[in-house]
């Protein structure tokens, strides 16, 4: 098949898994014979731009017809079987939507978090789930600010939302839901059912496998509440009461809470923090651990840290709530812990390296879920799959 790839890059210093995701994707699909063309976008060159392009960028976001115009070119030229549209965020817009329309080229979408209905795509504010958005309008966003805290900086993805709803559901041929989860909250929001398929993300081979019972416990991934960094630093503390796990803490990842996660790591000589580390410095860290940490407070849509522990032999301890629980079969694979729950998320993290030998078999049964589910010959299945369920699908007379 001939693939249009659409996707706004994230800015270089926040990596992203949407990125890597577009990244191995592509990959896989030119590998398999596939004809693969890249419409991209990239949120660096934002800095790059003039003052008065800069100040246009927020006007943009709901609907750049550059792109859409842009875009149309491409497929002229390009005349592909499907089109597969990841984030439009912010230099692309859901015009690329229209663009597809006019062409009369199927188009799918992957849907990596929840902004179908959730301004920033987290459905958390507050320290808290947050589903106020959700079949409604995204007015609470703007009242709260949503997006960097700011009223101002939300308004654009808010009415973006609000004017491209009913474009995105009529618009696209199919959509890729990452989990189960995010597909359910979705119908439950009025997304049409009949176009959301379950396609998990594959992981890659990883470069090292666990050898051992693993030198530490691992968190990686960004330092944000959000993603549980401050419940398992209280979860830790709480180990540390009582005597400790007789492993250490590693700590890989950068975001807002990096300057408190590196205060509270200095007074600990059971845990050591490392900040940013690059994909093979990861998949390292990862194979040499114990078990793999991820305390989500909001619910996740995947968790690939979680799948490239698996992939590695390594189980994991989770949130239970969102996707994890699709992800980690709870004392088979690694274990759940109650989320938002310090003790809770303690007392797993002690059961997880109390006995080496169960550890070592749910790090087995962890790498046979990842070889049944998650690898790439899973992932090219699901993606060949989707797109000709697509390109079967009659062609709507809606406009867009």
């Amino acid at each position: 098949m001939r693939i249009v790839v659409v996707h706004n890059r994230y800015r270089s210093e926040h990596p992203s898994g949407e990125d890597r995701v577009v990244d191995q994707e592509t990959a896989l699909l030119s590998s398999a014979g596939h004809d693969v063309v890249l419409f991209e976008r990239r949120s660096d060159d934002i800095a790059g731009m003039s003052l008065p392009r800069k100040a246009a960028v927020p006007l943009l976001v709901p609907w750049n017809p550059a792109a859409r115009s842009e875009l149309a070119r491409t497929l002229l030229d390009v005349r592909p079987d499907v089109v597969h549209i990841h984030s439009t965020f912010p230099l692309l817009s859901p015009s690329v939507v229209a663009a597809c329309a006019d062409a009369g080229v199927p188009s799918v979408a992957t849907l990596h978090n929840y902004q179908q209905v959730c301004t920033p795509g987290t459905l958390y504010r507050d320290g808290r789930i947050c589903t106020d958005c959700v079949g409604g309008t995204p007015l609470p966003a703007v009242r709260h600010g949503c997006y960097r805290g700011s009223p101002v900086a939300t308004a654009p993805l808010a009415l973006s939302l609000a004017v491209n709803r009913r474009r995105w559901w009529s618009g696209i041929t199919r959509f890729f839901c990452i989990s189960g989860a995010l597909r359910r909250m979705l119908v439950e929001a009025g997304m049409p059912a009949g176009k959301l398929a379950v396609k998990y993300n594959f992981v890659e081979e990883p470069p090292y496998r666990r050898d051992g019972d693993g030198e530490h416990l691992l968190y990686i991934g960004r330092l944000t509440e959000e993603k549980g960094v401050r419940l398992l630093m209280a979860a830790w503390d709480l180990l540390r009461a009582r005597g400790g796990v007789g492993l250490p803490l590693v700590v890989a990842g950068s975001g807002p809470l990096d300057g408190e996660v590196a205060g509270w790591a200095r007074e600990r000589a059971d845990v050591r923090y490392l900040g940013l580390r690059t994909r093979d410095e990861c998949a390292e860290l990862t194979a040499r651990a114990a078990a793999l940490v991820a305390p989500s407070q909001w619910l996740e849509g995947f968790g690939l840290v979680v799948v490239e522990a698996a992939a590695a032999g390594v189980p994991s301890v989770a949130a239970g709530h969102g996707a994890f629980v699709e992800l980690v079969d709870d004392g088979v694979t690694g274990l759940l812990h109650r989320p938002g729950d310090a003790e809770s998320l303690a007392g797993c993290l002690r059961r997880i390296v109390a006995s080496p030998e169960r550890n070592r078999a749910m790090g087995a049964a962890a790498r046979g879920r990842y070889e049944r589910d998650f690898d790439p010959r899973a992932g090219l299945t699901g993606l060949v799959e989707g797109y000709r369920a697509a390109i079967a699908t009659p062609a709507s007379h809606e406009p867009v």
